[in-house]
């Protein structure tokens, strides 16, 4: 019982509100104004149809609606159902603003919509549309085409299948096959917004805009074709002219005559040429200086080589023209290759002298070799490594890799010398000082050779010592190993950084902390007498 009381309520309160509101529409369309009749205001003759119900106008016809003059030569008028078709040299006026003209005319003065056929124009102050086939809105000021149109003013050209004009805004909106051309370039798109005021484009879908500087590919964003300025959304990409060089980013800040664009978000600038990638989830690139810089989990891959090599920095830059590029690193630098690693605070490449400069507390890795130094300048050849000089500081140590046994050379001055990747020759200038593992053929240890002198050099082959040369004021003593106590292993400064080495791509990211003991001696350069 009570589930049929509430049953009834609901449905009496249903149909309480369904009543006050088709009260209320009957009140809103009571408010509306009836349609305004289409007027005839002048004409040469006029005559009745005998077979149906309109009237046959011709000559220097003009009829009025509600703020209109609309022109022809001859016209059909329903009067019973407030319409009238026109024929040849049609016009509409609507104020002293908006012109249209046509072959053929559809208008009905209940809905205010104008049909036009053939020929068809329509013109306000700065715009100019063409279309065979346009339906124009009074309502709501709108003029649309369906079936191919141009709208064309002082400064671009827009063509399309499907496009429409609305001169109180001054928007235009156009889809399928869109191309808007200008002197200076042309974009193609799947749907563009365009204002004849401001002209600005707005990219609404799959869109390239080409010129002689390059082209681009978006989906979403906007186009100034005042300033050529641009903002490019989605993923984004600018390429040059040539295709040699592309940037690509979540967000793009991009002036086609200046060539700059600024990138927020997956930042991706390569130079195929050069065969270098510049990263970043912030950067720019000025395409007529060929400059990049990128920040932000910053890092480049060089792949010139069979294996890549990948570095990272809190900030990048890349130069790059036809024949050159310099790449410089700032801060927190590492880089990784499979046959090379290394640290340090900044780092810069320049590749017309195939010279890679490592600053302030440099640190390279190769293979089981580790070579510290105050700057560390790395000659490459065709992106292999052929020569390292370790300047006013140098110490290099090689990990043996059994029983926590070290090589070690020390000096002022050292020269690595590399062949096929491999090192072969070192050659210390300057308080030269070495410890070293000497071994039979057959493996054993002698004992642990310690040298002092001016200059040192050693022949390396397969990472092992060949020949040892020595000369001014030298001093060498071998000790067996079981005399030794633990401070004659290494000499004075002696690091082991492995803790800090690069251990794949992914891993120039990691910020390693040295601890106390990890802190290098002061050369002598910065002694105090």
């Amino acid at each position: 019982m009570k589930e049929i009381k509430q049953h009834k309520l609901f449905s009496i309160e249903s149909a309480l509100i369904i009543s006050v509101l088709f009260i209320f529409i009957l009140g809103v369309n009571a408010q509306q104004p009836p349609p305004k009749i289409v007027e005839l205001r002048q004409a040469d003759e006029l005559r009745k149809a005998a077979t149906r119900e309109m009237q046959i106008v011709t000559g220097d016809v003009i009829f009025y609606h509600e703020g209109a003059y609309m022109y022809c030569d001859s016209a059909y008028l329903y009067e019973s159902s407030n319409r009238f078709e026109a024929f040849s040299n049609v016009q509409i006026n609507q104020g002293d603003t908006i012109f249209v003209y046509g072959d053929y005319l559809h208008y009905d003065g209940n809905t205010k919509l104008a049909k036009l056929r053939n020929n068809v124009r329509m013109e306000d102050k700065e715009v100019t549309l063409f279309t065979d086939s346009l339906n124009y809105d009074r309502d709501f000021n709108l003029g649309y085409y369906f079936d191919g149109g141009m709208l064309v003013d002082e400064q671009n050209e827009l063509t399309s299948f499907w496009g429409q004009y609305n001169p109180d805004n001054n928007e235009s909106l156009f889809s399928d096959s869109v191309k808007l051309v200008n002197v200076d370039y042309t974009i193609f798109a799947d749907t563009l917004k365009y204002n004849t005021a401001t002209k600005i484009a707005d990219i609404l879908g799959p869109s390239t805009i080409v010129s002689d500087s390059g082209y681009i590919h978006t989906t979403r964003g906007w186009y100034d074709t005042n300033t050529d300025d641009s903002q490019l959304l989605d993923r984004s990409t600018v390429y040059s002219n040539n295709n040699d060089k592309s940037l690509t980013g979540d967000t793009i800040y991009y002036n086609r005559a200046t060539g700059f664009g600024t990138v927020h978000g997956n930042m991706f600038l390569q130079d195929t040429a050069r065969k270098v990638i510049l990263q970043g989830n912030y950067g720019y690139y000025d395409e007529k200086k060929e400059f990049g810089m990128a920040t932000d989990s910053a890092f480049v891959t060089e792949y010139s080589q069979k294996d890549s090599l990948f570095l990272h920095g809190d900030t990048l830059t890349m130069l790059t023209d036809s024949t050159d590029r310099e790449i410089r690193a700032y801060h927190h630098v590492r880089f990784y290759r499979s046959d090379l690693q290394g640290v340090c605070d900044s780092m810069e490449y320049i590749s017309k002298d195939s010279i890679l400069y490592m600053y302030i507390e440099p640190i390279l890795w190769h293979e089981n070799n580790q070579i510290i130094g105050e700057e560390i300048n790395i000659f490459m050849n065709d992106s292999t490594i052929d020569k390292a000089h370790i300047k006013y500081y140098a110490f290099s140590i090689q990990d043996r890799q059994k029983d926590e046994q070290y090589n070690q050379l020390k000096g002022r001055d050292m020269k690595a010398y590399f062949r096929d990747g491999e090192l072969h020759h070192i050659l210390v200038e300057g308080d030269a000082q070495s410890l070293y593992y000497l071994e039979e053929d057959d493996g054993e240890i002698i004992g642990l050779n310690k040298t002092e002198s001016a200059y040192l050099s050693m022949d390396i082959l397969n990472n092992e010592l060949q020949k040892l040369k020595l000369w001014s004021s030298t001093t060498a003593e071998t000790n067996p190993l079981s005399l030794l106590k633990p401070e004659d292993k290494q000499l004075k400064g002696f690091i082991w950084y492995n803790k800090v080495r690069p251990l794949n791509k992914m891993d120039i990211f990691r910020r390693p902390k040295k601890d106390s003991s990890q802190q290098r001696p002061t050369p002598r350069r910065f002694e105090r007498d």
